[in-house]
């Protein structure tokens, strides 16, 4: 099964890192107030950064790695 990890960018200009396996779904959550307790208080947020991964254990270690980068090294990923 096709994995994704992503970056969004919340109505506050932070950045939210997650994985996924339906990109589109994922973000109408996060629009709706169910995707993360994160994003819930930081609506609307918009997909910036889609990075396809070829299983969840992919994903995951990815969305680790994304995680420890720095804000300007995360914006140099999609900018």
């Amino acid at each position: 099964m096709e994995c994704y990890c992503y970056i969004l960018e919340c109505a506050d200009g932070t950045l939210y890192t997650g994985w996924t396996t339906d990109p589109e779904r994922r973000v109408n959550q996060h629009n709706k107030g169910t995707g993360a307790r994160y994003t819930k208080t930081r609506r609307p947020v918009k997909l910036v950064y889609l990075e396809p991964q070829a299983d969840k254990i992919s994903a995951l270690k990815r969305e680790r790695a994304i995680k420890a980068l720095t804000r300007k090294q995360k914006m140099k990923l999609f900018m």
